[in-house]
């Protein structure tokens, strides 16, 4: 067997301990004679399994208890529409700030619903800034603030929380969940897909603070109410069951690199390597603002397009696979979640540094 370094934006590399320890419990999961796909999701096995991912997430994130955690369907793109069919509770309209593709669907989807109030938008610097929050023209009506910590296609992260007083903060938190700390009580709802950090696609991860649940407009379907949900464990129907395995392990696996202070500390190490490669290179750049550069999203474009597709196919010789940048920017795109091993990354800067000298 041969492992590649994989820098896919997702789905993404998952731990190899995972992977191993999952593939010893594929048949027979702690002696029940039956593979986690197999087990009904109501059957104690399961629920154990339930309710140890659980427990592992709240302690990991400090997660108080007067947040629920729910482990849905659907990825983030189903909360773009829950969160304000959860969340306006007869308002009319909610602030959402624009930083990128992600955010933009989120819009989208929320004007089915309400008036969207753009706050701030980064569209003029093509994505590749943040706005200043002194900018920002946040409506005091608004039901909700929603933001996106980490744009995955521009690379383009937000290393601050917004402060906007007692209107709820909702964030997707799905390319940097599990990646650093989070402060939880400064958030609403904080969604995640798991595809990234967490675990297998099929998978979202959902904390929502208990006074945001129960106030969803009588139209929304039962599947999109979080009330739903949180009333039945996440179980009101079968849940992904194996995903919610996988991410249980991998909450296990985080917890024995040290938790998520030292997660951020490698994760950071990781993509500070990435980017010192490219800004001394003179050959290779990167587009984002420094203040606002991504730990686990990092694109590049190289002196010469016409170099792309040879880079790509030496890199993909060396090992190094899935680094074609989103077609909506092109380029490079080296996406270092919390499983790509700082190895990895180490053999990107080699290979980057030995191409730059060979093509310069």
């Amino acid at each position: 067997m041969s492992r590649i370094y994989n820098f896919s934006a997702g789905p993404a590399v998952l731990p190899e301990e995972v992977l191993q320890h999952a593939r010893e419990e594929m048949l027979d999961w702690n002696g029940s004679g039956m593979s986690v796909m197999e087990m009904s999701h109501r059957g104690k096995e399961f629920m154990s399994i339930a309710e140890r991912a659980e427990a592992d997430l709240r302690e990991l994130m400090a997660i108080p208890a007067n947040y629920k955690v729910l482990f849905l369907q659907g990825g983030a793109s189903a909360q773009f529409a829950m969160v304000p069919l959860n969340l306006l509770r007869g308002k009319k309209g909610a602030d959402y700030i624009n930083t990128g593709m992600w955010s933009k669907k989120a819009i989208d989807e929320a004007k089915r619903f309400c008036a969207v109030n753009v706050a701030a938008s980064s569209e003029a610097t093509k994505f590749t800034s943040i706005p200043p929050q002194a900018e920002w023209k946040l409506d005091p009506s608004a039901a909700y603030v929603h933001y996106t910590p980490n744009e995955t296609i521009g690379g383009v992260e937000f290393h601050w929380v917004p402060q906007i007083g007692d209107v709820p903060l909702v964030a997707d938190l799905s390319s940097t969940m599990l990646s650093r700390p989070v402060d939880v009580t400064k958030f609403g709802v904080i969604y995640a897909g798991a595809q990234k950090n967490i675990g297998p696609a099929g998978l979202t991860v959902v904390i929502v603070r208990d006074d945001l649940i129960g106030g969803a407009d009588a139209k929304t379907p039962v599947m999109f109410d979080y009330k739903t949900h949180a009333d039945n464990g996440s179980m009101y129907n079968t849940p992904p069951t194996y995903g919610w395995y996988l991410a249980g392990l991998v909450f296990q696996h985080v917890k024995k690199q040290g938790g998520l202070k030292a997660m951020a500390a490698v994760n950071q190490r990781k993509a500070q390597k990435l980017y010192d490669a490219i800004d001394n290179s003179g050959f290779y750049k990167n587009p984002v603002e420094k203040s606002a550069r991504s730990w686990m999203n990092v694109p590049f474009t190289l002196a010469n397009a016409d170099l792309d597709k040879t880079f790509l196919a030496e890199a993909a010789k060396a090992n190094l696979k899935t680094l074609e940048g989103h077609r909506s920017v092109g380029g490079m795109r080296a996406s270092i979640y919390n499983a790509m091993p700082e190895a990895g990354v180490d053999t990107l800067v080699d290979f980057m540094r030995d191409f730059a000298r060979r093509n310069g």
